[in-house]
């Protein structure tokens, strides 16, 4: 301590020198010394003032702490004194209390008696109050009935408790104390029955008497609060009356849930063998019975429920697990293709929306998003699965009976009806895609994606349905060559037929547009475009198929002795051609223009073919003459014909080819045949050797050597052809006698 106080004392006097240097530093403050020190001493008087009242501070409280120490140990020795007495005194009393049993039995027995006693009227009157209250229940006095009702329970609880208490053991007064009130318990029953009966009318009830309700209501209400005190009790005591707890607020709710299943269940009044409209029937009922319902349970049956029941949430719960229930029972049925459409459009639609459980008033008091689905997804899925099958099924049997309809169209005498355009067509396009927008439709009330799918089921039938289609149009080709006079009407129906290509794509485009989203072409789409393609190609075929077999003679006659004398087979073929494309005017285009331009080219075609065959061989050059010139005026006719039935578009190229030959033939000089040769094959690189070989001799002047010569000249400076859009002689086969002719070249 010693040493502490002199490093202390050190320290105080270096930072007294530390802080006079710091007053002093100049001459001028030498003058101002006795200043300093008289303020240093103030402030050092200051201080120690300061540190005395501190320590005398804390000297007091030390000495009040110590007085209350002392209080405080002869109170504890006060306490444990009187302690010491208690236990003395009760040590003593142990044996007075013993002998106050006697008197703890006879408070109990007081107790029972004053039970007694306060329900002595209510016991001795037991008989009458049970009748009266009979009268009451059965007179719907359910509040004054109910009052009575509590007063003998609480009279038969009462004795029953206090004889609990005396001896619990003693069955023998509690069995005779239960039988004597033995009738209350009946009349509680019946009291609840008329309850259930109001609760499962309370529809009804509370638009004529919503008093009755509200009266039910408090009883329940009332039972309930007896219900928790005699539970309280129970813990307390372990003794509870009969026939508690009723819950009869449990039971209530239950008895509204199978008043709501109840007639949820019961609003089917038709069955299928009596309407086969009974599924969208029973829906229209369950749909107004619930929006009805619901209304009234807001505007009316709230008021008639205290508000902690959240009365208008719990109904609206109640018809929605209902209805949940119903629809699933219906759905597992053997239900059909419509009744799936209009159990899932119900469900799926019109269940939310304004004319149900979204009708503007109901949306106010709950969300109906907050539910589960009427309908688990799975089972959504399987009747969607079923109902594609059943469509899919149905859909193939409508199209086959459809197709077998305008079938037997085919074999009538009159000819097929016309559009406003003129254009001839059967009904068959019309039926088909009735078929499919009906389908549509109903598939588009469900939901966007079911639509689509329909939409493409549709499709890949109708692929399906086209290839059976162009199979039953060969057929019908076939069946017309056996006996050509059969049907009357082949070239009429044929063009339907052809016709209804068109119309099928048009309609296939219109629902694709109307009910597909996404412009994005269908898995079937070329399928579809390829057979309608196909089938107007072979209709088209075996149109002009007809027409050749009935030019069939008169080509026959080209290129003869007897046409080179003079005939008028070209006149009869133009007259012949001319009058089927009158009928083939009632084709629609593009078949229509494509179908011209091959008549056109098979004409040709046709014609040349007569100048290979070498029906005849020219003997001088008036033969060669007069021949060119037939030929040329007869290309006139086939471009005057052809113009006239393309409505004036070009034709030259196809006709030319014939005028082209005959210039070969017309030649005088053979010197410059092969000239004339090479501007022939300049203009229709797409001719062979044969070609030219058959030609030069059907000239029937030109010798081996030049023949030859001709042949190898070409063959140097052959051109190529394969930019040509209409090839001619590319089709045109030569006889085998030519192609050996050709060998010895």
């Amino acid at each position: 301590d010693c040493k502490w106080a002199a490093e202390t004392n050190r320290e105080a006097v270096a930072t007294a020198v530390q802080r006079v240097a710091g007053m002093l530093q100049r001459s001028d403050q030498l003058d101002k010394v006795e200043q300093y020190r008289r303020r240093e001493a103030r402030k050092k008087a200051s201080v120690e003032a300061r540190l005395k009242a501190a320590i005398q501070s804390q000297l007091d409280g030390v000495r009040t702490g110590l007085s209350q120490l002392h209080n405080a140990l002869g109170d504890v020795k006060d306490i444990q004194n009187s302690l010491a007495d208690v236990s003395k005194d009760w040590r003593q009393s142990i044996n007075t209390i013993e002998n106050l049993k006697d008197v703890k039995d006879a408070v109990v027995q007081h107790s029972q008696l004053a039970s007694a006693v306060e329900n002595l009227k209510n016991i001795f009157s037991v008989p009458e109050i049970v009748a009266d209250t009979q009268v009451l229940i059965e007179q719907a006095e359910l509040l004054e009935a109910h009052r009575k009702l509590m007063d003998l329970e609480c009279s038969r609880d009462d004795l029953m408790y206090e004889q609990y208490r005396m001896d619990s053991k003693n069955t023998h007064d509690m069995n005779l104390i239960r039988n004597y009130f033995g009738e209350v318990q009946g009349l509680s029953d019946d009291l609840a029955k008329q309850l259930w009966m109001v609760l499962q009318r309370a529809m009804g009830t509370v638009r004529r008497d919503p008093t009755m309700l509200v009266s039910v209501v408090r009883i329940i209400e009332r039972e309930e609060k007896i219900d928790r005190r005699m539970l309280d009790r129970k813990k307390q005591t372990g003794f509870i009356p009969p026939g508690r707890p009723k819950s009869w607020k449990e039971k209530m709710f239950e008895v509204l849930e199978g008043t709501v299943t109840t007639r949820i269940e019961g609003s089917q009044s038709v069955t299928r063998e009596a309407d086969k409209m009974w599924m969208v029937r029973l829906l229209e009922i369950t749909r107004k019975y619930v929006l009805d319902d619901l209304i009234v349970v807001k505007n009316l049956m709230v008021q008639c429920f205290p508000p902690h029941y959240n009365t208008f949430d719990r109904f609206f719960k109640l018809y929605h697990n209902a209805v949940s229930m119903r629809v699933q029972e219906l759905a597992a049925e053997d239900l059909e293709a419509n009744e799936i459409v209009s159990l899932l459009t119900w469900v799926l639609n019109t269940y939310k929306s304004e004319e149900m459980m979204g009708h503007p008033e109901l949306l106010t008091e709950y969300d109906i998003n907050l539910m589960d689905p009427l309908l688990p997804q799975e089972v959504v899925d399987e009747l969607l699965s079923k109902y594609l099958q059943t469509f899919t099924s149905n859909i193939t049997g409508w199209l086959r009976k459809a197709l077998e309809t305008d079938k037997k169209d085919w074999f009538k005498e009159t000819e097929p009806e016309a559009d406003q355009d003129g254009y001839y067509q059967t009904t068959l396009p019309a039926i088909v895609f009735q078929m499919f927008e009906q389908n549509l439709q109903v598939a588009a009330q469900i939901n966007e994606t079911f639509k689509e799918q329909v939409l493409k089921l549709c499709l890949k039938q109708m692929n399906s349905f086209l290839v059976r289609y162009r199979e039953e149009a060969i057929a019908y080709k076939e069946d017309h060559l056996r006996d050509r006079q059969l049907p009357q009407c082949y070239v009429q129906y044929m063009i339907a037929i052809i016709n209804n290509c068109h119309t099928f794509k048009e309609s296939i485009n219109s629902l694709k547009k109307k009910y597909f989203k996404s412009t994005e072409p269908t898995q079937n789409d070329a399928a579809i475009e390829k057979t309608l393609n196909d089938v107007a190609k072979d209709g088209c075929q075996f149109l002009l198929d007809e027409v050749f077999l009935d030019l069939e003679h008169h080509l026959n006659e080209l290129l003869t002795r007897k046409w080179l004398t003079g005939t008028h087979a070209v006149d009869t073929i133009c007259v012949t051609v001319e009058d089927y494309f009158n009928d083939f005017a009632r084709i629609k285009k593009p078949f229509n223009t494509e179908m011209t331009s091959e008549a056109h080219r098979r004409v040709v075609v046709e014609y040349i073919k007569a100048v290979m065959q070498k029906r005849i061989t020219f003997k001088n050059a008036d033969e060669r003459r007069e021949g060119a010139d037939r030929m040329i005026k007869e290309a006139e006719q086939f471009k005057f014909l052809f113009k006239k039935l393309t409505a004036g578009e070009e034709t030259d190229r196809l006709c030319d080819a014939i005028a082209a030959i005959a210039e070969v033939f017309k030649l005088t000089d053979p010197t410059l045949l092969y000239l004339e040769v090479s501007t022939l094959v300049s203009k229709y690189p797409d001719i062979r050797e044969e070609h030219i070989v058959a030609l030069l001799a059907m000239r029937g002047d030109a010798s081996r050597d030049m023949k030859q010569m001709i042949m190898e000249t070409l063959n140097q400076n052959k051109p190529t052809y394969s930019g040509i859009t209409q090839p001619i002689f590319k089709d045109i086969t030569v006889p085998t006698a030519w192609t050996v002719v050709l060998k010895d070249l």
